[in-house]
């Protein structure tokens, strides 16, 4: 997206001067795949700085983008003729639209991929919320920093995205595309906004996590800084530009799809922490190679057992979506569209049957 955003602010300067022929494999043509590097250069600086270049652009960035956010919003206002005009559109699922009678069976994968999208900072919040001064600091930070900003920004996403059918005769979803089409200097603000909005997001939800934890595979031959190196490598051979061509597959396939491997993981630290031993944890043992923790050879059974089990179900769905084999059973379809549940709900079933009446061994 950022990458995108550079290559139609270029084309926007230059008149279109930028483009060309997508290039063999990739999709994409030169121009938009030197914006991409470029994009992805800027997540390698703050990476190379460290974790305080990432606090300090987290703190710069907040403010910014409540701004751009409200100014798009008022944007939408005015070119649409006001909230009147922008939530009059018939839904698509109501009598006589293209969709009618299909709003659960959107519904439900739709919220499993918004639980999806934020599965990842679930997981890797205490990366940052090991800095906070007290217990109290770090919840009231969570309960006020993201339930509030994140309801306004699905507001804005809904209002805006309503409102281009009043002005554009479409619906435009795309940020990058729908920057592109208001002109003059709407497009490099929009887009500046976008890419700030997307660097702190990847780096925030997509890098710290798993930097740390190849650091933490090897920690006197990886840093953080080489962790973030590996990560971002691993970035560019998913080809991040081809889960943006369509909608529906990065919702349903791309989201949901890991989703399904992201909620058996919190199952287990949900049931482990909470039910298993009740927020009680050894913390020196955590960090001992032959304390409690330990298990058999660092590898915990019923972990792993628990987190495939809680995988299995959510996969013939998956394969299906994907496109890597034909269709399945509609009750394997239909039960792919709660991954996320499904997965922590098997997880953590399996893992306190096993653990029963056990603790760290």
């Amino acid at each position: 997206v950022g990458g995108q955003a550079i290559y139609v602010i270029l084309n926007a300067v230059t008149g279109g001067g930028v483009t060309g022929a997508p290039l063999p494999g990739l999709g994409i043509d030169i121009a938009q795949l030197l914006c991409f590097l470029a994009f992805w250069g800027l997540h390698l600086w703050f990476v190379a700085k460290g974790t305080e270049s990432i606090r300090w652009l987290e703190k710069a960035a907040a403010p910014v983008l409540l701004a751009m956010g409200l100014a798009l919003l008022g944007w939408a206002y005015v070119n649409a003729g006001g909230f009147g005009a922008m939530f009059s559109q018939p839904s698509a699922f109501g009598p006589g639209g293209a969709k009618e009678g299909q709003f659960w069976s959107v519904f439900w994968p739709g919220l499993t991929a918004m639980v999806g999208f934020w599965a990842t900072m679930a997981l890797n919040i205490p990366d940052f919320t090991r800095f906070a001064r007290s217990q109290r600091d770090q919840f009231l930070g969570q309960a006020i920093g993201l339930p509030l900003p994140m309801a306004l920004f699905a507001f804005i996403g809904v209002a805006v995205t309503s409102a281009t059918v009043v002005i554009y005769g479409e619906a435009v979803w795309d940020p990058v595309a729908l920057a592109g089409r208001m002109g003059g200097m709407g497009v490099v603000l929009a887009l500046f906004a976008l890419l700030v909005a997307t660097l702190t997001t990847n780096i925030a939800a997509n890098m710290v996590a798993p930097a740390n934890g190849f650091s933490n595979l090897a920690p006197a031959k990886i840093s953080f800084r080489m962790g973030g190196y590996i990560t971002a490598a691993i970035g560019i051979a998913m080809f991040p530009w081809k889960l943006m061509e369509s909608a529906g597959d990065y919702l349903f396939v791309w989201l949901v799809g890991y989703s399904a491997l992201l909620g058996p993981i919190a199952g287990l630290l949900i049931a482990d922490y909470f039910f298993l031993r009740r927020t009680r944890l050894d913390i020196d043992g955590l960090f001992s190679s032959d304390g409690p923790y330990t298990y058999k050879s660092g590898w915990n059974p019923a972990a792993i057992i628990a987190l495939v089990l809680g995988i299995l179900p959510n996969l013939p769905g998956f394969l299906s979506k994907a496109g890597i084999i034909g269709a399945v059973a509609p009750f394997w379809t239909d039960l792919y569209g709660y991954a996320w549940f499904v997965g922590l709900a098997v997880s953590a079933a399996v893992y306190l049957v096993l653990m029963r009446g056990r603790t760290a061994d």
